[in-house]
């Protein structure tokens, strides 16, 4: 079960059955030792985003990511696009 109000992201219906399984895709790239997989996204993708500018620099030792304006948009547009309900 979701945590409450999952369901309801950038003001509108989300698909969570989808949104589970890309984040499962996602999660499986750090695949390792037989079905393990970090619970973090990889290293990768943090610095293509950052290369976009849609993420500020993931560098150093805070477990949470800046998302700039332009990432925030982006966001907000593949979630519709991807999850969204209707």
């Amino acid at each position: 079960m979701p945590p409450p109000g999952l369901e309801r992201v950038h003001n509108m219906d989300i698909d969570t059955d989808k949104l589970d399984a890309a984040a499962l895709a996602i999660l499986s790239l750090t695949l390792h030792d037989v079905g393990r997989v970090w619970k973090g996204i990889d290293w990768a993708i943090t610095d293509r985003l950052y290369e976009k500018g849609l993420i500020e620099n993931p560098a150093g030792r805070a477990k949470s990511l800046v998302l700039t304006d332009q990432g925030l948009a982006v966001a907000r547009k593949t979630m519709e696009e991807l999850f969204g309900k209707g």
